[in-house]
């Protein structure tokens, strides 16, 4: 997600990874990796999409949390 060796920016990233595998793919059996990218994808967009609240962007959806930022001009960089 980030440079290296920014523990926060790879927490993000390795908590989605998690609940992927956990509440989907150890869940299912893929005949091809073909399927499998499909059907992984497919969960991603369902699941993870726009108007879904996320409590790391104070409660508000993905879209509505980077139009602030842009237009504060800021950008969260921890690291």
């Amino acid at each position: 997600m980030g440079r290296v060796g920014c523990a926060l920016d790879n927490a993000a990233a390795e908590a989605f990874n998690s609940t992927l595998k956990v509440e989907y793919v150890h869940r299912q059996r893929f005949r091809t990796r073909a399927e499998a990218r499909l059907k992984i994808a497919t969960w991603v967009v369902d699941f993870y999409n726009t108007r879904r609240r996320h409590s790391a962007n104070d409660g508000l959806p993905p879209v509505t949390f980077e139009r602030q930022m842009i237009e504060k001009g800021k950008r969260q960089r921890p690291c």
